[in-house]
């Protein structure tokens, strides 16, 4: 944990040091190499280990490799002192409350008076670790729990002990909030806090679930994962990425730290995974832990399951639970209800888990947090739930699960019977457009708390009215003479109503307002075209609607980019096809830190078609001198879209060129609405003005003799295996459209130009029929298929 978090400082630019334990004997590598005990590179190597895997982590732990340079590593014997440099001081240590005593210890001796120290303990005592330390220290001394991995886990819990200044609170999570990206819970300091309270049961919960009912590890997987609304890696493949020696450590703590609790027998540890902890199976830090990726000779790589009953590896298994597919695309509460009252075999075991997490969740949730609200938050943001528990009850129905409990045998917590006596069925209701939790201390609703310089769509205390509405987008007013198209489609995915919104809103940009922000706050900001509506129109070769559609979004993009006043989008997480399409052709962006862009159409056998491949020759080519050499940038594009690349962030973005410099990206995602609105607003008081009145005919292109080069790359990758015989047709398209068709010799052509032939070929390759399996394989699987 403690090089991810300094991987996520280096991300955020703050220069960070990394110290560690100093090795008690060489390795065979540094005996070979004539080290010693003294040299510097064997005692900063523990540190030094953890840095490199930080860089080889998966998912990966910096924006950019070269952010690593903010880390300098060091040990505690002699760099200890470097505290007396630092603001702020986290401690990473092993979870034992001795350990990490005797370094604060050391700590308290060399740190600056003022200095802040924190602990990112999973559930020590916040107060016990500090109580011998002077009054000074206890000042400036509090818990900030960050979750793994802590680049992509929004939460970070904050935990005073007695004597922390309230300022120092303030400060820390402020910090955290606006440099650091973090969602900001403040957690009682009782074992486990909030989350892993929380989290930790429902995983022990589920283990014993799972061998009451003689489930195999990926039958738990395709029940416990995005189907209920937890992240893909479910059970078992977040116990792999957390380390199942975290894990246990939790576990065992929360068992000894909770006497009186009455699931306390729930916090123990299966047979099956004390061996695995025996035999060295910790997850991925060990390379295998329920999952091993196998590397074939090929190169291709093959993920194994563990059997439980024999510790062995062995392929995994197609679940049997087919009727889980009737499931995908259905909004999350109606899908978990429907599947909760369902009597197969998938209904009753995620019954069974989920309505005794929710049990136990009411019984803690006065113990461990100031509101249900924060309970919510804290699960969504530290275990990536879509409904918090709270959330999910509603959700179920409260009353009606709460008497199916009772038929069951199940004891209500006394809180919940007192809300359901006083006429309470909803642990949420909105009120005077204001979004309310129930208060179990008051015994009455309250309004959840409104962050400041957070702007929410919807759900929060001021919705932004709604101008304009489809069924796939709306035009809000967000005030100060800002307007905003909100995506609101399945994915998000760009549709004609969508277009028809967009153009809507840059009409209403024109007349009534200063400035416009296309954005929204769904899972993700835009999945592409509308495939499945595209597809039908194929299928019915219904070719000039096809042509309509797409003349419509090339010239609705045009609009966006030539807008006489500012238009900014607010792109975040998969940002893809038409929806980075969006994107390039914004004079401004306001980006989310994660943000995963690409031009992906290749992988459906298309090509760009709203002007996504000339807007990335445009910017390729525009910084080369006149008479400069072409060729490499257009090469370099091509296989960017080629390849479908996607940026594994903002900043990867920026050096891909879906960003540009004048571009700005948001930590916090739950800001970057704000952000953006600000951002458009401050570009149009400033006296925006576009660059250029219109569409441009001064467009660089190679030509005949630039599209023979390319076409030398492409066969010689097909030849390679690299390749298949129609993502070389499909690549030889894009290839013409970036060289400026079958011109002969460099020439410059027009906007219009290079849209005619991104539509040319769009349309000649929705005809074929590798294009079209294609389509299909990925709407019916969501994964691409290579034919």
């Amino acid at each position: 944990m403690g090089s991810r978090i300094a991987a996520h400082l280096a991300n955020c630019g703050i220069p960070c040091y990394l110290l560690d334990l100093v090795p008690t004997e060489l390795t065979s590598e540094e005996k070979k190499k004539g080290l010693d005990m003294a040299s510097p590179l064997v005692r900063n190597r523990v540190a030094q280990i953890g840095l490199q895997a930080a860089l080889k982590a998966k998912p990966a732990a910096f924006f950019l490799e070269e952010k690593s340079s903010h880390v300098t590593v060091g040990n505690f014997e002699d760099h200890l002192g470097r505290v007396g440099e630092a603001d702020w001081v986290i401690e990473a240590v092993a979870e034992d409350l001795e350990i990490k005593r005797n370094l604060l210890g050391r700590i308290v001796a060399l740190r600056r008076p003022g200095t802040v120290v924190s602990t990112n303990s999973s559930g020590l005592s916040v107060e016990r670790m500090a109580s011998e330390f002077p009054p000074e220290f206890r000042r400036h001394w509090l818990g900030t729990h960050f979750f793994n991995p802590p680049r992509y886990l929004h939460l970070l819990e904050v935990i005073s002990g007695p004597d922390t200044l309230p300022e120092v609170v303030q400060a820390v999570s402020e910090f955290a909030d606006l440099r650091l990206g973090k969602g900001v819970i403040r957690a009682k300091d009782t074992p486990g806090f909030i989350a892993n309270r929380i989290g930790t049961f429902a995983i022990c919960h589920i283990l014993r679930l799972m061998q009451e009912e003689g489930l195999q590890v990926e039958e738990v997987d395709a029940l416990t994962g995005p189907l209920i609304g937890w992240p893909r890696s479910a059970t078992f493949g977040m116990l792999d990425l957390i380390g199942l020696d975290t894990v246990a450590a939790v576990t065992r703590h929360l068992r000894s730290s909770l006497p009186q609790d009455e699931s306390r027998e729930v916090f123990t540890l299966p047979e099956f995974l004390e061996k695995m902890l025996a035999q060295g199976l910790l997850g991925a830090k060990t390379g295998g832990g329920f999952y091993k990726q196998l590397r074939q000779p090929s190169g291709a790589t093959e993920k194994l399951v563990l059997d439980l009953q024999t510790l062995e590896y062995r392929p995994r298994q197609k679940t049997p639970l087919h009727e889980l597919e009737k499931w995908i695309g259905v909004e999350s509460g109606e899908r978990i209800f429907q599947l909760a009252q369902s009597e197969d075999s998938a209904g009753r075991f995620i019954w069974k888990a989920l309505s005794r997490i929710l049990l136990y969740t009411a019984r803690r949730a006065p113990e461990i947090a100031d509101s249900i609200a924060d309970v919510d938050q804290a699960m969504r943001w530290g275990f990536g739930w879509e409904l918090g528990p709270f959330e999910l009850w509603d959700a179920l129905g409260l009353e009606h699960s709460v008497r199916r409990m009772e038929r069951e045998g199940s004891a209500i917590p006394d809180n919940i019977s007192r809300m359901l006596s006083a006429g309470r069925r909803r642990f949420y209701e909105p009120l005077d457009g204001t979004h309310r939790y129930f208060d179990f201390s008051r015994e009455r609703y309250q309004p959840v708390e409104a962050r400041p310089g957070i702007l929410l769509l919807r759900g929060g205390p001021h919705t932004p009215p709604v101008i304009r509405q489809s069924a796939e987008a709306s035009l809000r007013d967000l005030g100060d003479g800002a307007a905003c198209v909100e995506f609101h489609s399945k994915a998000n995915s760009i549709g004609p109503d969508t277009v028809a919104i967009i153009h809507s809103g840059l009409q209403e940009l024109g007349k009534n307002f200063d400035a416009l922000v296309i954005a929204n706050q769904g899972k993700d900001f835009c999945a592409g075209a509308n495939m499945a509506l595209l597809l039908q129109m194929i299928e019915a070769e219904n070719w000039q609607a096809i042509d309509q559609m797409v003349r419509r979004f090339q010239q609705t993009m045009l609009a966006i980019k030539y807008a006489t006043k500012p238009v900014v989008v607010a792109p975040f997480r998969f940002t893809l096809g038409g929806g980075c399409e969006v994107v390039l052709a914004a004079v401004r962006v306001q980006a989310a830190a994660e943000t995963y862009m690409g031009l992906v159409e290749t992988g459906v056998g298309l090509v760009p078609a709203g002007g996504g491949a000339k807007e990335m020759l445009l910017r390729a080519t525009d910084p080369l001198p006149e008479r400069a050499e072409l060729i490499h940038a257009v090469r370099e594009v091509c296989e960017i879209i080629g390849y479908a690349k996607v940026s594994g962030s903002a900043e990867e973005a920026r050096q891909m060129r879906f960003l540009q410099e004048g571009d700005s990206i948001t930590m916090n995602p739950d800001r970057l609405l704000a952000d953006a609105k600000q951002t458009a607003l401050e570009m149009a008081h400033a006296g925006y003005h576009p660059a250029e009145i219109g569409p441009r005919t001064d467009i660089r292109v190679v030509g005949e003799n630039g599209l023979a080069e390319l076409k030398v790359a492409i066969h010689n990758a097909r030849r390679g295996g690299w390749i298949t015989d129609h993502d070389a047709m499909v690549t030889a398209r894009l290839a013409e459209i970036l060289c400026g068709g079958r011109i002969t010799g460099p020439a410059t052509v027009s906007e219009q130009y290079l849209l005619d032939l991104e539509r040319e070929a769009f349309l000649s390759l929705c005809g074929e029929p590798n294009t079209q399996a294609r389509m299909k394989s990925m709407l019916a699987t969501g994964k691409p298929l290579r034919n």
